[in-house]
């Protein structure tokens, strides 16, 4: 065999037929070279077929592959993973041996070492000038590394060859690091493996740690349904691991074959507990990271205007794949939203003029429209987008468009435009300058004749996101799943916070949107302090509500956690936080208006990248012997059409929302930050409804009724005898329009042949905005006539929308208020979950001083008008410990008897004694009427007008 000998600097190689590039050491990208035509920048040269060969992964039948094996470790949705081959030359002439890994595109190689013939290669991240610089000294002679970037959609390729002579054996070890970003609800982690040929020892281990506990978990493959049963999945609480072992007889094509079946992807789907729409906050290494994706909540209307390229290069499979896609994407728009389609080529056509709601009707329209669309002419992509625009702002002016919803706008083109304004970077401005804060433009670009660098920019300024779409048999496909990771916009304008003195080198924090599905990250450093507790603070707006949040973590737990778990990856935070930053930094860096401020952001990346040992586009991988006598070097290639990196948008951070700033930590910044960032991370105050009166009315236990009279300065008590299901009203009044009720809830089993009962749900309902509170042991649910939210105990929250507000303190209380004047506290009971009787219930608790109207009524309401009563004749009791007294209230003469129930809003496990009087037979003759009277057949229902008016 010819032997391998390819220098090593400044060698840009395509091969054109397999479309790919094989970057060895990828040019110096000047600080000026966004002005270059954008076909110069992406020169190259062509690799021959004869060179080709010889960078196979593995030649010649005297090359034994003993060993193959990957190791992933995830830790919190960050993924370290390591690939080991071990090959050697068992033939009699000097062969190449070949490293071939196939890694996402998202990820960051950390390291690379080989062995050969006992001398070690160990390699290290170094700036690029400064890696070119050492590997001129000593190239090696007869090896070769390199990063392909293949025209696939998700990876590339790391390579590495070396020439040894017979008998030779090299060991290679690769290590690369990703984020898992969550999509669709679930986290995916992909290994392509293609051992290239049979290997003896052959597994693959993932090995999942989650610290909130793993909610599903899934395994599939690209190699055939007879790998299946040799992959191997066990999962626990917290843990999850999967194995694929297959043996040598299990590897061949067929029976009598030495060609090796496995090449293919091996794919981890899963998703995580979520205790809280507050979100997951965990601190370790110096380290936190807060991850937010909230669920149960009613989805934005919006209002989209799609923007389809229709120019003769969409002719064919292309624009038959969009019109694919976009039948099924108007098929998923929802009564709520608002639409047009605007097609163009050297002109620009509007389906509608106007945005039009989203009925049956307009869509079956639309639809057709663009059935009927036949590709021709050249690119007017300015005009289109102007078009776009202008007719969002028409809409917002006329006030169509609800002050909550999502306007956004959806490119999809497949080339650079041609016709009319033909300059990127003013298409860019002119857009930038009509575009309003609430609108968002994504971009599609269709295939690699597009300047995806030109679409991500206009994207990332407009706060959306570009993607790039392979022209491929599954094109309909990416298009519909793009569209459906921003289908459900649940929330806007979200921020996260922590106290400024906690926290530094906070990442962005600040997001216009939040998609159903996704999820919003945020990390930074942690400040020392005396206090082991660090607390987040999150705002957000939906649908006709305002939220804040709060959440809170011990600094030291998780660390001490990860001590006792054998494979998880303990400095996931600290590189997670430099992960999430060089990528924001990168994108940042792509908007920078000048070169000095280029220059500095650059500066940052390659301080920080070095640091963390990420081969990122500006710094390169150096392998070099023990003596640095023999140097290889790889770089990270650029995309085609892309003048930085692949993937700069951080998308995990956005949740395909875009930026509403981007934030540093209070340290000093060593770039001037675009005009969106903020500095300071300053905490909002927690929420707080204000302190109940000393003395109110209480509802507890099995239910033990406590009404406060203030004006006699007394308590009277009674219990409600009533059965499992039964829905009590508390407070009717029509007045007010203001409903409380009460569903109760049966013990397990019979105590003292009595079933115990408890309200189990408690609703608070307004009916002047339409808005019902309903809260359970399990959630606490708002709705009206067009909206559901839910929420859960796991996190403290504030919630407010019209003139109804929910303060919730986490796993403890929720208060209720209506239009500032009538306050409701239910407090959550816990019960041992094995418990033979007991059972989670809820606690009432509603102040006197609660503004009703006249008609005020319900068990604890008609006491709103306090009745006159007089207690006399107090004497010795049957029970020593209890004296007897007469009661006159409301006419009626009533023996009642002294006793006590329980307060727990300052001892939630003892409670504290309220001495009452107390009414026997359901509190007969100091209610009006019978308790029955009370029963309603609907948590939202008033009682009825007889009874209220008694």
């Amino acid at each position: 065999m010819r032997r391998l000998l390819l220098p090593l600097l400044g060698l840009l190689l395509l091969h054109r037929s397999c479309c790919f590039e094989f970057i060895i050491d990828g040019e110096w990208e000047g600080e000026t070279s966004g002005l270059q035509d954008h076909r110069e920048r992406h020169k190259r040269a062509v690799l021959t077929t004869e060179e080709q060969e010889d960078f196979e992964s593995i030649q010649g039948d005297d090359i034994i592959l003993k060993s193959y094996k990957v190791d992933s470790r995830i830790t919190s949705r960050f993924a370290h993973t390591t690939v080991r081959s071990f090959v050697c030359n068992s033939g009699s002439t000097a062969q190449s041996i070949g490293f071939n890994v196939q890694i996402p595109k998202q990820a960051f190689i950390t390291n690379f070492t080989m062995n050969v013939n006992g001398v070690t290669y160990v390699g290290s991240v170094k700036e690029k000038v400064v890696a070119r610089n050492l590997y001129a000294q000593a190239r090696a002679r007869g090896k070769a590394a390199g990063i392909v970037r293949a025209n696939s959609q998700d990876m590339e390729t790391f390579k590495t060859e070396v020439h040894v002579p017979p008998g030779s054996n090299a060991e290679f070890e690769l290590h690369y690091q990703e984020m898992m970003h969550r999509k669709l609800g679930f986290y995916e982690h992909s290994l392509h493996l293609n051992p290239g040929r049979l290997v003896p020892q052959f597994q693959v281990d993932v090995y999942i740690y989650e610290p909130k506990g793993i909610s599903s978990v899934e395994v599939g493959n690209s190699f055939g349904e007879r790998f299946s049963n040799q992959i191997k999945l066990t999962s626990s609480k917290d843990k999850a691991h999967v194995v694929f072992k297959s043996t040598l007889q299990q590897q061949r094509k067929c029976e009598n074959c030495t060609a090796s079946a496995i090449d293919g992807t091996l794919v981890v789907k899963y998703d995580v507990k979520r205790d809280s729409n507050a979100g997951e906050l965990l601190v370790s290494d110096g380290h936190f990271v807060h991850f937010f994706a909230p669920s149960n909540l009613t989805p934005l209307p919006k209002n989209i205007v799609f923007v389809i390229d229709v120019s003769g290069s969409m002719w064919g499979v292309k624009m038959k794949q969009t019109v694919e896609a976009m039948q099924a994407i108007l098929t998923d728009l929802t009564i709520d939203d608002y639409f047009s389609v605007i097609d163009f080529n050297h002109n620009v056509r509007c389906w509608s003029e106007e945005l039009v709601s989203a009925s049956s009707i307009q869509i079956n329209e639309a639809k057709r429209y663009i059935q009927n669309i036949k590709p021709n002419g050249g690119t007017n992509i300015n005009e289109a987008l102007m078009r776009a625009v202008q007719m969002l702002v028409k809409a917002s002016n006329q006030g169509l468009i609800d002050s909550r919803s999502v306007s956004m706008i959806i490119l999809v083109s497949d080339g650079d435009p041609t016709v009319g304004e033909i300059k990127l970077s003013t298409i860019q401005k002119n857009v930038k300058r009509i575009m309003r804060e609430e609108f968002s433009l994504y971009s599609l670009g269709i295939g690699f004749d597009v300047d995806y660098d030109f679409l991500e920019r206009i994207a990332m300024e407009n706060r959306g996101v570009a993607q790039r779409i392979y022209a491929s048999h599954d094109a309909a496909e990416q298009l519909r799943k793009f569209y459906r990771q921003v289908s459900a916009p649940l929330l806007r304008r979200i921020t996260i916070q922590l106290p400024e003195d906690s926290v530094s080198d906070v990442t962005q924090n600040r997001f216009d949107k939040y998609f159903s599905g996704s999820e919003l990250v945020v990390a930074g450093k942690v400040l020392l302090s005396e206090s082991n507790t660090l607390t987040s603070f999150t705002t957000a707006s939906a649908a006709r509500l305002d939220i804040s949040l709060e959440t809170e973590v011990n600094t030291m737990e998780l660390d001490v956690e990860l001590t006792k778990q054998q494979h998880s990856f303990t400095g996931f935070a600290r590189q997670m936080w430099a992960y999430i930053t060089v990528k924001q930094l990168f994108a940042e860096r792509s908007l920078a208006t000048t070169a000095a401020k280029k220059r500095k952001i650059t500066q940052r990346i390659m301080s920080l990248a070095v640091e963390h040992q990420f081969v990122t586009p500006l710094t390169a991988l150096l392998v070099e012997s023990e003596d640095a006598s023999e140097r290889l070097l790889a770089d990270f290639p650029k995309d085609p059409k892309h003048g930085c990196c692949s993937g700069a948008r951080p998308e995990y951070s956005t949740g395909f929302g875009g930026p509403e700033s981007a934030v540093r930590g209070p340290v000093r910044v060593v770039y001037q930050p675009p005009p969106w960032v903020q500095i300071t991370t300053p905490a909002p105050p927690q929420p707080a409804a204000g302190p109940m009166p000393d003395r109110i009315t209480i509802v507890e236990n099995d239910p033990h009724f406590i009404i406060h009279l203030p004006r006699s300065n007394m308590d009277v008590c009674f219990n409600i005898d009533s059965e499992p299901g039964h829905i009590l009203n508390l407070v009717s009044d029509r007045g007010a329009g203001v409903v409380v009720n009460g569903q109760l809830v049966g013990a397990k089993q019979l105590q003292k042949n009595k079933l115990n009962t408890y309200f189990g749900t408690m609703s608070v309902y307004y009916q002047p905005d339409g808005i019902s509170v309903t809260v359970s042991t399990d959630s606490i649910d708002m709705a009206d006539s067009r909206n559901n939210h839910s929420f859960t105990w796991g996190a403290t929250a504030e919630i407010i929308q019209d003139g109804v507000k929910i303060s919730i303190v986490k796993d403890s209380q929720v208060t209720v208020t209506v239009n500032n004047n009538i306050r409701v506290m239910v407090m959550l009971h816990r019960a041992w979950k094995k418990h033979p009787v007991n059972v989670d219930f809820l606690g009432v608790y509603i102040p006197n001083d609660n503004v009703y109207s006249a008609l005020a009524h319900g068990l604890i309401g008609q006491f709103s008008a306090e009745p006159e009563v007089r207690v006399y004749d107090v004497h010795e009791g049957a029970d020593p410990l209890k004296k007897e007294a007469t009661m006159e209230v409301k006419g009626n003469k009533l023996v009642v008897t002294r006793g006590w129930q329980k307060d727990y809003r300052l001892n939630k496990k003892r409670g504290s004694d309220v001495h009452c009087w107390f009414v026997h037979n359901s509190g007969k003759g100091f209610i009006d009427g019978r308790y029955t009277s009370y029963i309603v057949p609907h948590l939202n229902s008033f009682l009825p007008d007889s009874l209220s008016s008694q």
